[in-house]
C-alpha cells in the first residue's frame, strides 16, 4: 500500500514509522529541521514497546513530489487541518482516502469540504508521543491504537485493507461499528484531560486523586456526553465510568499533548478541544460550565502564544 503521512509529529511519526519498518511504501511529509534530519539520518522512534530507526526514510515537504497515494494518514495539529486539506490535493487521486488522527471531532467535515466526502473516513488514535528532537519521536505511554471507518458506517474493502496493513505492522487497530461514537468517546477523554491538566498544571495521577479536581473531571465528562447526545451521537450509558477507569490507569506523570504545549508556552489545540465544547454547547443550548471555565482560564495564554496578546 502506498501511504503518505501528512504531519510527522508524535502521532504520524510513530504510526508511519511502524508501517515503514514493516516494509510499506510510506512517504513522510514534514518540514524544517525535522524534515532535514529525517532525510539525512532517518526517522528515529524511541518507544516503551521497543526502539527502532527507519533509514532511509522517504520524506519531503512537497506533496506534489510524492504524487497520488492509496491513503493519507493525517497527523497535523487540529488547527492546521484546513490548510493540510488544501496542501495534500496532489496526493489525492480517484481512489485515495484520508484518515485523520487529530484530537477533536471537526477534521472529517473540514477535509470533506475540500476533498469531497468520498475521500474521507473518520479516525482516531490513542498514544502519548511527541517530537523529542529533529528526526526523533518519543513514545512514552499508552498502548498505541488506531480506529477508523466510513463516515456513513458502511463496511468497505478499503477500510479492511488498511486494517490488514496496520495489523501486519504490529499496530493494534479496529474498525468500530460506529466511528462517530468512537470519535466522541476519544474527544470526551482528550478534551477533558488536556484542559484539566493544563489548568491545574498537574499530571493525571494528581488531579484524578484529589476529590475536588476528580469531581471536575467527572463533570467535564458528563458535559460532553450531553453534548454528543444533543448532536445525535448516542454514547453508551457507561461512557463516563469507562473513561474514568481509563484515566485511573494512566501512568503517573503523563501529560496530554495540548497540556504540554500550553505549559511550554506554545500554540495549542485549545480551540479545537475545550473551545469546541463551549462553541457547540452554545449552539445547541447545552450547558458546559466546567469546559467554559477551563477555556476561559487558558484563553489569555493561548492568545499570547499566538502573538495576539502581549503581557
Amino acid at each position: 500500500m502506498r501511504i503518505a503521512v501528512f504531519g510527522t509529529g508524535g502521532v504520524g511519526g510513530y504510526f508511519g514509522g511502524r508501517l515503514a519498518r514493516a516494509g510499506e511504501d510510506v512517504h513522510f511529509i514534514a518540514r524544517g529541521e525535522h524534515l532535514r534530519a529525517i532525510q539525512t539520518g532517518g526517522l528515529r522512534v524511541d518507544s516503551i514497546l521497543g526502539d527502532f530507526i527507519v533509514k532511509p526514510a522517504q520524506a519531503s515537504d512537497e506533496p506534489s513530489q510524492v504524487g497520488v497515494v492509496d491513503v493519507v494518514i493525517l497527523g497535523v495539529k487540529a488547527w492546521d487541518v484546513p490548510n493540510a486539506a488544501q496542501a495534500m490535493r496532489p496526493m489525492v487521486g480517484d481512489q485515495t482516502f484520508v484518515v485523520p488522527l487529530e484530537n477533536g471531532v471537526d477534521a472529517p467535515e473540514q477535509l470533506a469540504s475540500v476533498l469531497g466526502r468520498e475521500h474521507v473516513m473518520g479516525g482516531l488514535c490513542q498514544i502519548s508521543a511527541f517530537i523529542a528532537g529533529p528526526g526523533h519521536i518519543r513514545h512514552v505511554g499508552i498502548e498505541p491504537f488506531v480506529a477508523f471507518g466510513e463516515l456513513d458506517g458502511r463496511p468497505s474493502q478499503r477500510a479492511e485493507g488498511l486494517l490488514q496493513v496496520l495489523e501486519a505492522a504490529g499496530v493494534k487497530a479496529a474498525i468500530p461499528p460506529d466511528i462517530q461514537v468512537s470519535m466522541w468517546e476519544k474527544f470526551l477523554f482528550i478534551a477533558t484531560v488536556s484542559g484539566l491538566g493544563a489548568v491545574t498544571r498537574a499530571p493525571a495521577d494528581i488531579y484524578r486523586s484529589l476529590p475536588e479536581t476528580r469531581q471536575m473531571l467527572i463533570a467535564a465528562f458528563e458535559e460532553i456526553v450531553a453534548l454528543a447526545r444533543a448532536r445525535g451521537v448516542m454514547l453508551p450509558e457507561d461512557t463516563v465510568e469507562k473513561r474514568l477507569a481509563f484515566v485511573d490507569n494512566l501512568p503517573d506523570g503523563l501529560l496530554a499533548s495540548m497540556q504540554r504545549d500550553i505549559l511550554e508556552g506554545k500554540p495549542s489545540e485549545l480551540a479545537s478541544q475545550n473551545g469546541a465544547v463551549v462553541r457547540m454547547g452554545a449552539e445547541l443550548g447545552v450547558p458546559t460550565p466546567v469546559h467554559s471555565f477551563i477555556y476561559n482560564c487558558l484563553l489569555p495564554q493561548e492568545l499570547r502564544a499566538r502573538g495576539q496578546l502581549k503581557f
